[in-house]
């Protein structure tokens, strides 16, 4: 994997949105050129379409990006990443369009994006075609050396194993008979140099999954090993680059304070941020209120009780304050005054309520905590006072993702389903301290872009 600003990009992926921008390019260039010759025009240098041409690709990009073109489900199926190329040529046509009427000296003709629409609809599935099945097969994916045959070592194996996994577990040594469940590991005492058997695997990384660490370190071993320029990494750092989360299962206070990350209150990172909220939360208000009008009638015409609600949440530093939402539930949906988690088809929840909430309408209106500074756009997700105090008895860490801003959207809503248990939620903590812990601008932007994916495929909304 390739680290872009603290976020690890997997290198097939990488590969893949080069191929796919140049093939857009092309797509681009074909459209122009077949557009004037089609009407008698004679075509000019490419060097004057240069903006034209990185506008639309560009503008494409982004929409697949957004829609899920790159996520595993896509690499590994062929159908699936062809419905998301549709949607996201679509999405990406429908911006261009705009923009041609905004800046229309960056942007293509209408006539001539509808022919590049279809060329690089044609070329980006026949890309897939080509070299869909290399991309995600066993050339891409790293060769891992195991060290541990217990419980962690299983889980590690477990993980090779899902869908586009972005490695291949190429050998255990079992450093113990304690708690060894991996069959096939071999004992660390039938191997004459460590190194030299991880050499032999041809290796690129080695993984620390040890049961008990104190005093059963290898230091030796794994100096002739990192000397022998492979990578050695312990579990909890491992599992953060391959699952986006920070594993609870794993993880200690030493990991945490010692390993980087948390930088989220640096000056720069934190004046982007709330220009970027500020600039955002505006435009997003006047566009909005229309849509946040005609939802608010809409509730008031459908159910008795107001339009708007507010519920108290936990923000920034465990400092309470109130959320401004359009109702989706009845009045009565929490008489006894305790908060309830939501679950799935909950009676509670009004026929436009259920709407709202599919279309992530009802979250609208707390664009006006952001504007506030109570909320970001992108952060964890503020829960109710009750919950908080609830959780934090019982998942250990949680008082740290109230380390940053809470948000509209975020890193664990883009990437787990809707939480209403505990395992839910402590499944979206580990995504949180993800995000607490390797914030950058750059995560934020892939957040945001990757929330329309959310929106348009709502299966987590509740």
């Amino acid at each position: 994997m390739i680290r872009l600003f603290k976020h690890y990009v997997p290198n097939a992926v990488l590969l893949l949105g080069l191929l796919d921008f140049l093939c857009l390019v092309a797509a681009a260039e074909f459209g122009w050129q077949y557009r004037l010759h089609e009407v008698g025009i004679e075509v000019e240098p490419i060097a004057t379409r240069v903006p034209q041409l990185l506008s639309f690709a560009a503008s494409m990009l982004l929409a697949m990006v957004a829609v899920g073109v790159y996520s595993a489900s896509a690499l590994t199926s062929l159908r699936f990443a062809a419905a998301r190329l549709i949607v996201a040529v679509s999405l990406g046509t429908i911006f261009l369009s705009v923009l041609f009427f905004l800046v229309p000296a960056i942007t293509f003709w209408r006539s001539n994006l509808l022919y590049a629409m279809a060329a690089a609809i044609v070329g980006l599935f026949l890309l897939r075609l080509l070299v869909g099945k290399t991309l995600g097969g066993q050339v891409f994916k790293r060769r891992v050396v195991v060290l541990g045959a217990g419980p962690r070592a299983a889980r590690l194996k477990s993980l090779a194993q899902t869908p586009g996994s972005g490695f291949v577990v190429v050998g255990y040594v079992s450093m113990s008979e304690a708690n060894r469940v991996i069959p096939e590991a071999i004992a660390r005492d039938a191997i004459y140099n460590l190194a030299d058997h991880v050499v032999l695997l041809n290796a690129s990384e080695v993984v620390l999954a040890l049961e008990e660490r104190r005093n059963a370190l290898p230091l030796k071993d794994l100096v002739r090993i990192k000397t022998t320029g492979v990578h050695v990494n312990e579990i909890s750092t491992f599992l953060e680059r391959e699952t986006g989360r920070v594993d609870l299962d794993s993880v200690n206070p030493s990991w945490l304070i010692f390993s980087d990350g948390f930088s989220s209150g640096r000056m720069f990172s934190s004046m982007f941020k709330r220009l970027f909220d500020v600039t955002a939360s505006t435009l997003l208000l006047v566009l909005m209120a229309p849509v946040i009008l005609i939802a608010a009638i809409a509730v008031k015409l459908d159910s008795r009780g107001p339009a708007f609600y507010r519920q108290r949440r936990v923000g920034l530093y465990n400092q309470g304050f109130d959320i401004v939402k359009l109702r989706s539930m009845r009045t009565d949906a929490e008489l006894a005054g305790q908060a309830v988690w939501a679950e799935k088809d909950d009676p509670r929840i009004t026929r436009i309520g259920r709407l709202l909430r599919k279309t992530r309408v009802d979250e609208l209106p707390q664009c006006w905590s952001v504007l506030k500074g109570e909320m970001s756009f992108v952060g964890p997700r503020p829960e109710r006072p009750q919950f908080v105090d609830d959780l934090e008895q019982k998942l250990p860490y949680y008082a740290e993702r109230h380390m940053v801003k809470p948000g509209i959207t975020g890193w664990a809503q883009i990437n787990y389903p809707y939480g209403a248990s505990i395992e839910d939620a402590r499944q979206k903590l580990e995504y949180d301290l993800y995000y607490a812990k390797n914030y950058s601008p750059f995560l934020d932007i892939l957040i945001l872009l990757q929330t329309v994916r959310v929106v348009l495929w709502p299966e987590g909304a509740r």
